[in-house]
């Protein structure tokens, strides 16, 4: 995610589209697209994503958008042991947290 979201249980579509920089309607496409988003719809038929969610398209972003994965290649990636990619991807994000921020203290110095 490019921007970080508040702890809330349940975010609409454009805070969605807005943390990771894209349009709603990819979203909406990744949805229809990826059976690891389901996100809850009220009686109007708004979406409303959940934390579980955020992770699944911000690791669905990492493959499409930053490794150039195909979506076919994406789709089959989540399939194929999808617990443990998806811990690794979280470590590997933790890591890069923590990274940034040990910078910005070192160039505080």
């Amino acid at each position: 995610m490019k921007h970080q979201l508040g702890e809330k249980l349940y975010y609409s579509i454009g805070e969605v589209s807005k943390a990771f920089d894209v349009n709603p309607s990819l979203i909406r496409f990744w949805e229809k697209e990826f059976d690891e988003i389901q996100p809850k719809k009220n009686s109007k038929g708004n979406r409303k994503f959940t934390q579980e969610d955020l992770k699944t398209i911000d690791f669905i972003y990492h493959l499409v958008k930053e490794r150039g994965f195909t979506l076919e290649g994406a789709k089959t990636h989540l399939r194929e042991d999808k617990k443990d990619t998806l811990s690794k991807f979280e470590l590997i994000s933790k890591l890069k947290a923590i990274k940034a921020e040990l910078i910005s203290i070192k160039n505080q110095l």
